[in-house]
């Protein structure tokens, strides 16, 4: 099933998509449940509680403003970095220079504030020079918790899975690099476009799909900058949902975003930072797609 978000009539809702995914029929859901997306329904899935009936008619996907699945997420994101090989390579003299060697056991994890959530076609605001020069994309299969807990031993991990989102982990790489602690530089307001719904595993087997990422600078063609597989993840998806809740309960709703392949800005030769007018378009293979123009100034 493929559950997304959207606004409709200047109403929040939460709706299930169509198989040819062209239409979406609205979830009963109160005003104040629909604010925080699909979150209402993957709670009380795991509660196993019957989910509201759906109510009006299938609307037109095209004519809606689609919103991020959980634009409100209950905490920050958990996040991984260097989570592909061919990623940890080509960054492995900036941003990895200074990684302990318990990497090579533990992943990199930190977060991203739940407040710079944005929708998947929304515009991302570049903060401008004086605050960050170098903006990156960073395209990533997120994982969306079911069933909560803590200790999660891995081999029951799969079975904590609702569904799948994508996130583009946007980096001001200057200021990621200046504090050495990530968060600052992974929080802006607006670096984290998300969506377009989220595909429940019964639908998406995570461990086997494929990342591709492209960036349209202003006024020139689309460029294939990175193109992976979760089947090449370093640190897989139950090792990092059991990484997660050692010692930390893991609630319904959580995301966890998964690291992204090779391919970002500053793994260049030189460098390729994001500038006014640029947009950015990522496809997970079975889920969708996102794009996000980056604006100077932007809302």
């Amino acid at each position: 099933m493929r559950i997304a978000t959207y606004t409709h009539q200047g109403l929040r809702r939460v709706g299930q998509v169509s198989s040819d995914g062209s239409t979406v029929t609205a979830f009963d859901l109160s005003p104040a449940e629909a604010q925080h997306g699909a979150l209402a329904l993957i709670e009380r899935a795991a509660a196993q509680a019957a989910w509201p009936a759906l109510v009006g008619p299938a609307l037109a996907l095209a004519a809606l403003q689609l919103d991020a699945p959980l634009p409100v997420p209950r905490r920050s994101l958990f996040c991984v970095g260097r989570n592909y090989h061919a990623h940890a390579r080509e960054l492995r003299d900036t941003v990895f220079k200074d990684s302990s060697t318990n990497t090579a056991v533990w992943p990199i994890v930190f977060s991203k504030l739940a407040d710079c959530v944005v929708g998947p076609d929304a515009d991302v605001q570049l903060p401008g020079d004086a605050v960050s020069s170098q903006i990156d994309y960073e395209a990533e299969l997120a994982v969306v918790i079911g069933r909560g807990g803590r200790n999660i031993a891995r081999a029951d991990a799969m079975r904590h899975v609702f569904g799948y989102t994508i996130v583009n982990d946007v980096t001001a790489r200057d200021v990621q690099m200046r504090h050495g602690q990530w968060d600052l530089g992974k929080s802006f307001d607006s670096f984290c476009p998300m969506g377009p719904w989220i595909v429940t595993a019964d639908e998406l087997d995570g461990r086997d799909t494929r990342v591709r990422c492209w960036v349209t600078p202003a006024g020139c063609a689309p460029e294939l900058r990175q193109d992976g597989h979760t089947s090449d993840l370093i640190f897989d998806i139950a090792t990092l949902i059991e990484t997660c809740s050692r010692g930390i309960t893991l609630h319904p709703g959580d995301v966890i975003a998964t690291g992204t392949p090779a391919g970002v800005g500053m793994g260049m030769d030189p460098p390729r930072w994001l500038q006014h007018g640029d947009r950015v378009r990522i496809a997970i293979d079975g889920l969708g797609m996102i794009e996000n123009r980056f604006m100077a100034g932007a809302a």
